[in-house]
């Protein structure tokens, strides 16, 4: 079967499936004779829809088959298995498809033909899963806190939900691919299908002499010799702004303006300051980030031998050494005494919050920090923190936060905040807005929403930005979209 042949078909299964004909769109795709890696995937995703699993295995079989680098055909085949209850082949093909993400935080499927997102933090998520199915729940700990680090949008909540149902050894749902999605074909190769006459029907518009009906073409003209030769810019090294450099160590940002960035990133710096600290630009985001956590990459234009040489399967060892000491601040939002004894206070609440505090304060500051951050009274929250191997403990006057203050692990605690059930002093002000025009996210954690819609207002970024809630997503949005309507107490 010829490629065009297979691209009409191809296409032709497509549309049958976003009409909702799935049956002829599965006969469409079976039929075709040449199946490549995302044909196999398309025929997996509808088996899985129409929960007939064995097919659906072998289909993802054929799919990571033809191409064993693409990572969300190892998802879907691990969200099989976990439905015949195999869970150590889940566990492998999560693992695989984690590893297949090296060391990004997500795949955007999208130049490849299908409208998806892969998120790390929700393969670790279906990992941790797994784990606990198996028993192992201090295993589906560690994964569910290493995606929490991970975490990409203030909309994926799921995350912590997973932990309090962890916490309690209790199970949760997979994190599953929408059904509504399958790779599609190129849409400039579906459109060259059809027969087209470039040429058209030749025509004299003008000619110096008389009565003139020739229409062909005209003869060549002379060329000037030894012109030097300018070599032209790929496109995609023009896009490209700043120098790239690869991260070699974790970076927690403590500060709104800087970067959170992971060993194996590819960052492109725009400005290095003379305090050590560069302007970056990752995933569209600009901030700031140490930059002697950085490594200059240099970028060659290689041919294509020298590509099909090379070891696709190399992932890079992560660093052996121990990052080095955050530089100083010469300006910005943080301590200008340059104190290196504070640390980073994660408190998860209905929105999870983190908070710069140093360690060995007394219980009342503590509360207090707290509560001013949130917005809520002090006396209507209740803290808790969890050691190593325990469950969770409340916090109060009685506790020696010397024993809370000792989880600090690598310069970051875990806190939890709970409304106390039968206080009368837990009622607070909600302020609730409208939106004045619609707002369409350009960045992972934005908040998207449209003209009229009411959003909860969680907490004020800045004076231009604003974190809230709408439609059960939570994220940023600026100020000059939206106005104040009602003041409502829950």
């Amino acid at each position: 079967m010829s490629f065009v042949n297979t691209l009409k078909q191809w296409d032709e299964s497509v549309a049958c499936f976003e009409r909702g004909d799935s049956t002829a769109a599965l006969e469409t795709f079976i039929d075709i004779q040449e199946k490549n890696s995302k044909i196999f995937f398309n025929i997996g995703c509808i088996h899985l829809i129409n929960k007939d699993l064995d097919e659906a295995e072998k289909a993802f079989d054929g799919s990571i088959g033809k191409d064993q680098h693409l990572a969300v055909a190892f998802f879907q085949r691990g969200l099989t298995f976990y439905k015949k209850e195999r869970f150590e082949e889940s566990f492998a093909d999560f693992q695989n498809a984690f590893r297949e993400l090296r060391g990004n935080q997500l795949i955007d499927y999208k130049p490849l033909g299908l409208r998806y997102k892969l998120y790390a933090c929700e393969v670790l998520h279906n990992m941790a899963l797994v784990n606990a199915q198996l028993g192992l729940w201090e295993k589906a700990k560690e994964h569910l806190l290493t995606a929490l680090n991970l975490k990409t949008e203030a909309k994926l909540s799921l995350i912590d939900k997973a932990l309090e149902c962890l916490l309690k050894q209790k199970l949760f749902q997979p994190v599953e691919m929408s059904q509504k999605v399958l790779f599609k074909p190129n849409k400039n190769y579906v459109a060259e299908l059809e027969k087209k006459d470039y040429l058209g029907k030749a025509k004299v518009v003008a000619s110096i002499i008389d009565k003139d009906e020739f229409s062909g073409f005209a003869p060549l003209q002379p060329q000037v010799d030894e012109v030097p030769a300018t070599p032209k810019v790929p496109e995609v090294m023009r896009a490209l702004e700043g120098e790239p450099h690869t991260v070699l160590f974790e970076f927690v940002p403590e500060t709104s303006d800087e970067l959170a960035v992971v060993p194996g990133n590819i960052v492109f710096v725009l400005q290095k300051g003379a305090d050590n600290w560069a302007s970056v630009i990752f995933n569209e985001r600009r901030g700031l980030v140490p930059y002697n956590y950085l490594e200059r990459l240099e970028i060659t234009l290689s041919s294509k031998q020298d590509k099909d040489e090379t070891n696709k399967d190399d992932i890079p060892a992560p660093p052996r050494r121990e990052p080095p000491n955050r530089p100083q601040r010469k300006s910005g939002k943080i301590d200008e005494s340059g104190d290196s004894s504070k640390c980073i206070v994660k408190v998860h609440f209905k929105y999870t919050i983190a908070i710069s505090m140093t360690p060995g304060l007394a219980y009342i500051t503590t509360l207090k920090t707290i509560s001013n951050k949130l917005g809520v009274p002090a006396t209507s929250i209740t803290l808790s923190y969890s050691p190593k191997d325990s469950g969770k403990i409340i916090i109060d006057k009685d506790t020696r936060m010397e024993d809370v203050w000792s989880c600090v692990r690598n310069g970051r605690l875990t806190l939890w905040c709970d409304m106390k059930p039968d206080s009368s002093e837990q009622l607070h002000i909600q302020t609730y807005l409208v939106a004045l025009h619609s707002y369409a996210s350009s960045n992972p954690e934005d908040l998207e929403f449209n003209q009229g819609d009411t959003i909860l207002l969680l907490s004020k970024v800045n004076e231009d930005w604003f974190e809230g809630e709408c439609n059960q997503k939570i994220g940023i949005f600026p100020a000059s979209f939206v106005e104040e309507v009602q003041m409502k107490e829950i």
